[in-house]
């Protein structure tokens, strides 16, 4: 059985605290300041010890007031923030996803409209970032990222495959009638730096030196190359708005395979209601691709 609270008396001492000042924790409560120091000696008869040092000038906390107040103050942030989340009589949940910029803007964004629409109550917040990333430390109920799927303490569900092809201007693409025809090229590289030596063995021509600009995203390589930079070795399935459209041009139906889009969450979190929706949805929509529907431990090392 929990102990009668006095809730007004807390809130008081609450609001005192912050503002060292009865005055000013009257008017934040809309009530007379008498009211609060009535309540405040109220909470410290109950306690048996002095919360507040009273001086001419306002107040200073006695060292009770110092261990009581934080306490406090992220119970009632904590309480506050959960009944923001009510709306219309319905639970608004908040869900942070991690996700490369690539898969962001590529495969996410356009959906976004239909998810928003199938699930109005769910608050989703997106955090872009270049495939490093903590979901614990970083407070993330789940992270998009692109790899083998073996990150440690994670669990992964595989999204995409995501062969890398070349892709150029439609001018550039023009010059490029064969594969050795690169070497003529500006390359421009990832942080990956087998990308390009996989794609010529893929190609079956020699390797040679890259020695183009290195980018930590395919999003901003792929860019570059349609200001001219150069060619890039980037996921074609991300960039399909931008092929169709005929503002880049895979020149070459060679692809080589450097990893999958996946989604990861902390291994051992239990999944909130929010995370459950997010799962089905993302699931359902890259179905078409016969992709597997259930999270499976990822390999981890120790």
């Amino acid at each position: 059985m929990r102990l009668q609270l006095p809730l007004n008396a807390l809130r008081a001492f609450e609001s005192s605290a912050r503002h060292l000042s009865f005055t000013k924790a009257a008017l934040e409560l809309s009530v007379t300041q008498a009211a609060i120091s009535q309540q405040v000696r109220m909470l410290e008869a109950r306690l048996g010890t002095a919360l507040f040092k009273r001086l001419p000038r306002g107040l200073a906390m006695t060292d009770e007031g110092l261990a009581l107040c934080p306490v406090l103050t992220e119970a009632f942030d904590r309480m506050e923030a959960v009944l923001r989340q009510f709306e219309n009589g319905r639970f608004h949940e908040v869900l942070t996803v991690g996700v490369v910029g690539t898969f962001a803007v590529g495969w996410l964004m356009p959906r976004l409209t239909a998810f928003r629409a199938t699930h109005p109550f769910i608050e989703l917040r997106l955090m872009t970032n270049n495939n490093v990333v903590d979901l614990a430390t970083e407070g993330l109920d789940f992270a998009i990222r692109f790899g083998d799927g073996t990150w440690p303490g994670s669990l992964a569900l595989k999204l995409l495959d995501a062969p890398l092809s070349v892709l150029c201007l439609p001018e550039v693409a023009r010059r490029l009638k064969v594969p050795g025809d690169l070497a003529g090229e500006t390359l421009l590289r990832s942080y990956r730096i087998g990308d390009w030596t996989s794609w010529f063995a893929a190609a079956q021509i020699p390797p040679r030196p890259v020695r183009g600009p290195v980018f930590d995203s395919s999003r901003l390589m792929v860019e570059a190359a349609m200001q001219g930079a150069g060619v890039a070795l980037a996921p074609t399935a991300m960039f399909e708005h931008e092929i169709c459209a005929g503002r880049l041009v895979q020149p070459f139906d060679i692809e080589v395979d450097s990893g999958s889009y996946w989604l990861t969450m902390q291994k051992g979190k239990a999944p909130t209601h929010a995370m459950r929706v997010f799962n089905d949805w993302i699931v359902g929509e890259v179905s078409r691709e016969g992709i597997n529907t259930s999270f499976e431990a990822a390999t981890v090392s120790s």
